[in-house]
């Protein structure tokens, strides 16, 4: 089979009727895609989680000054903050997300959850859920797998890509998948599990994409820490038995259909919202004198191509 399945109601049903976990067929989707054994399918998903934990340690540990400027180690200052409206929980959960996310800025390693641009909402939910509940890394791998089976809905039925639907579509599915990822590793329903999906959905509809001097820097970085906190919300109101009303399969098609309508400079053009501000466009001016300044200083002496 070329894809797991069309929807999340097929999914749903596959797993009640085998009484099989979410994770299950989509490690055997893995399997069969990939032709390997199942454990290098665990390995894989260890290095994955392994590279999202070591991100988050960077962003909070190292130097994180992009080239632009626009990022200067927000991560820690958030972290080290003495006046505080958050728990300390709930505030290392945002540092972890603008951490690995200003590690993606800054040209280091990161796992594009589904996108680059969104590289810091699972790893930050996931590392903050296994800390507070001492989970095993076992089963954050499988919450990882459960993500990736709702990432592969998505992108059939609306997109995972800034370009196609906007920042909904980046942002907005990493924070879905979160949320299902996290409510499968506390042990939720399958329904549970799906209703969070819907629910991250419903509250992330209609974010456009709107990169500061096409870098995915501004507001990208900060997008990762909401969504983050989207995702837990979402979580905690699926895990209490709260429906969103509007089933998770019709958030997903909404999605698609709020993308397709959505303008062309809104979709990670830097044609429109805060990259078409007067400090937007004053930025991207600069950034260009700066790339212009590089090129002509790695130009050879004699004019030839670089």
């Amino acid at each position: 089979m070329s894809l797991l399945f069309d929807n999340f109601q097929q999914w749903s049903a596959h797993c009640l009727a085998e009484n099989k976990a979410l994770y299950v067929p989509v490690l055997e989707y893995e399997m069969q895609q990939k032709g390997r054994a199942e454990s290098e399918i665990w390995d894989g998903m260890t290095r994955a989680y392994t590279v999202m934990r070591e991100a988050v340690q960077t962003g909070l540990t190292d130097d994180m000054t992009s080239r632009s400027g626009m990022i200067n180690n927000g991560a820690k200052r958030v972290l080290n903050s003495p006046i505080t409206v958050l728990s300390p929980e709930f505030k290392m959960l945002i540092a972890r997300a603008l951490a690995a996310k200003e590690v993606n800025s800054c040209m280091g390693r990161i796992v594009a959850a589904p996108t680059a641009g969104a590289s810091g909402i699972l790893p930050s939910t996931l590392v903050t859920l296994e800390q507070l509940h001492g989970l095993p890394e076992r089963k954050i791998l499988e919450g990882l797998l459960v993500a990736a089976g709702i990432a592969l809905i998505i992108e059939q039925n609306a997109s995972l890509a800034g370009a196609v639907g906007g920042c909904q579509a980046e942002t907005g599915s990493a924070a879905a998948m979160a949320a299902g990822a996290m409510v499968y590793c506390l042990g939720g329903s399958v329904e549970m599990v799906l209703n969070a999906v819907g629910i991250t959905i419903q509250c992330m509809l209609g974010l456009v994409c709107d990169p500061v001097a096409g870098l995915v820097e501004v507001p990208c970085v900060v997008r990762n820490a909401s969504a983050a906190a989207i995702a837990y919300s979402s979580a905690q109101i699926a895990l209490a038995g709260v429906s969103g009303v509007i089933p998770v399969d019709e958030c997903v098609a909404a999605m698609g259909e709020i993308g397709q309508s959505m303008e062309t400079r809104y979709k990670e053009t830097a044609l429109g919202g805060l990259a078409a501000t007067l400090t937007g466009k004053a930025i991207a001016k600069k950034v260009l004198i700066q790339d212009i300044e590089m090129l002509d200083q790695q130009a050879p002496e004699d004019g030839g191509n670089v």
